[in-house]
């Protein structure tokens, strides 16, 4: 007979209104037996007590519904990121505060390298903390012109490289002709490249191949450990090649029993026809695991509002900035939503601005109206300068929102006084809305864009401060218990797993994240400080280590 196993905690948080909270919780085969009292969990027969977290809080294991492997991926290489950051073994690594110091540091690293062809590449870059200036190649140039440098930016959407890349990619040309190619003073390329149209012909001159995306050894070990530190049990990866090597690495890597995290991927849109898109997603599904979830789709309608590169409504950016660039057209987007509807698969589309809403709210009504599914589990990701107006909308047909909170910390200040001005920046990630609304709600890192840590995403939508203290909308901020909700439950439900995961009761995986303080009991203030001892991923525990 299998062994089952009794934790016994300081306070046991289940998400469960049947039964809120309770001290102990039975495991056996991986799966919750029973949450109650001691001598509850006895009833169900012969047991082993253990005490090892009975000081500590448990919550269901977190779950953080937008990241991308390459969290993992990146920190092989340079980081340039203005805030302060934790790698995955815990070390904190220094902002960089200005551009030079972000030349200094890719300098520090060229000149580490042994072999002269080998790229230096920066990731976590954003300029828009140092005001009007901007990076260019003439810049990286003196980082290096004889071996390939390239620049991140902490969005994702945008690349600078030095004069060498364009040169090997033949683009440092006059007659280049395209929104994702800024122009110099000499009518020729500035190095800095926005949107992917722009970016993966690039990508292999400098070092970036599809394991960034898809994640190799490495990268995936690395992310697992990144989940640990955070609390997450389950993660999902939003936006992943996931070629036939690439899917048999995850399955191997993710099915060893000392692998800390389930992942959900999903396939990205980009490079694929929906018709193909599709079918890939369907044949995965015959891939699945238990730690490994496949077959559903992420499309990226436009880019990113700190970048300039998303799609916003009249009157467009505070700053007077072009408009931004559309990454998959409308038509691409509403035959993805039809064939995704007809076979069942999961779409979950980013929109960052409130034009590339609408129009994708378009596209769904559309499609739902030549394939009706009352169950979907369709979402827009970030959709952060979404109104009242299409959060009704979106309630109507039937959709759910992962709203990026982090945003109001890391970006909440330079949205107010650059990219969208006060009034909207106010409403930006509106948590509140969507709840009065009737929407289902997560919210997320989109690691690596910022640190996963879904108690520090908890706090930005409970509190809303800005990276300066400010208050920014404080009509819109949301109760500890119902963040708590959309990282736990909420979160599942956006991945179509809440009948899994997301909750501690009868019948679901035995994930847990074990915390130090209980966070019903500590001021809101507090709720990104309390310390995560460790996580339990199908009744195994997984402490916190360093290295």
């Amino acid at each position: 007979m299998t062994t089952t196993r009794i934790f016994a905690a300081k306070r046991i948080l289940t998400m469960n209104p049947a039964r809120p909270e309770a001290t102990h919780v039975a495991v056996r085969d991986g799966r919750i037996l029973g949450v109650g009292s001691l001598d509850e969990l006895r009833g169900w027969g012969p047991s082993e007590l253990d005490e090892t977290l009975a000081d500590k809080v448990l919550m269901p294991g977190l779950i953080e519904a937008h990241a991308h492997m390459m969290a993992g991926s990146l920190w092989r290489f340079v980081y340039t990121g203005y805030f302060d950051q934790a790698g995955p073994d815990g070390r904190v690594w220094p902002g960089c505060r200005s551009l030079p110091e972000v030349m200094a540091a890719l300098r520090k690293a060229a000149a580490e390298m042994s072999d002269a062809s080998t790229p230096v590449i920066g990731w976590g870059f954003d300029p828009i903390y140092f005001g009007e200036q901007r990076c260019s190649r003439h810049d990286l140039d003196q980082v290096s012109s004889t071996r390939p440098v390239a620049l991140l930016h902490a969005s994702g959407h945008i690349l600078n490289c030095n004069t060498l890349v364009l040169q090997r990619a033949d683009f440092l040309r006059a007659d280049v002709n395209h929104p994702g190619f800024p122009l110099g003073a000499d009518g020729l390329p500035t190095g800095e490249l926005r949107g992917p149209e722009a970016m993966m012909p690039v990508f292999a001159h400098v070092g970036l191949g599809r394991e960034l995306l898809g994640g190799d050894e490495v990268g995936i070990r690395a992310f697992g450990r990144i989940c640990n530190r955070a609390g997450v049990t389950t993660v999902a990866d939003l936006a992943a090649t996931l070629g036939d090597g690439e899917v048999d690495n995850l399955l191997r890597v993710t099915g060893e029993a000392d692998y800390p995290a389930r992942v959900v991927s999903f396939l990205r849109l980009i490079g694929l026809s929906p018709k193909d898109a599709v079918a890939r997603a369907v044949a995965l599904r015959e891939k699945d695991s238990e730690r490994l979830r496949l077959g559903r789709i992420k499309i990226v309608a436009d880019g990113s509002i700190q970048g300039f590169t998303a799609r916003l409504r009249w009157p467009g950016y505070y700053n007077g900035a072009p408009q931004g660039l559309w990454y998959t057209a409308p038509e691409a987007v509403r035959e993805c939503f039809e064939l995704a509807l007809k076979n069942g698969v999961q779409v979950h589309t980013h929109t960052n601005g409130d034009e590339a809403t609408d129009m994708v709210l378009d596209c769904m009504q559309q499609a739902l109206k030549t394939q009706p599914s009352p169950d979907h589990r369709f979402f827009l990701q970030h959709c952060q300068l979404a109104d009242a107006a299409q959060f009704r909308r979106i309630k109507a047909l039937n959709m759910g929102v992962n709203l990026f909170s982090n945003h109001i910390y890391y970006w909440g200040e330079q949205h107010a006084a650059v990219t969208v001005g006060p009034e909207r920046a106010e409403r930006m990630n509106a948590c509140r809305t969507a709840l009065n609304t009737g929407v289902p709600l997560a919210i997320h890192s989109d690691a690596p864009i910022t640190p996963m840590g879904p108690l520090f995403t908890a706090w930005c939508a409970v509190n809303r401060l800005s990276s300066t203290g400010r208050v920014l909308g404080e009509s819109e901020c949301i109760s500890v218990a119902q963040a708590l909700h959309a990282i736990t439950l909420g979160a599942a439900w956006s991945l179509g797993l809440d009948g899994e995961i997301g909750s501690i009761e009868c019948g679901k995986r035995a994930d847990f994240c074990v915390l130090d303080a209980d966070p019903l009991e500590v001021a809101p203030q507090a709720l990104k400080d309390i310390g995560i001892w460790g996580t339990v991923l199908g009744g195994k525990v997984f402490e916190v280590t360093s290295a």
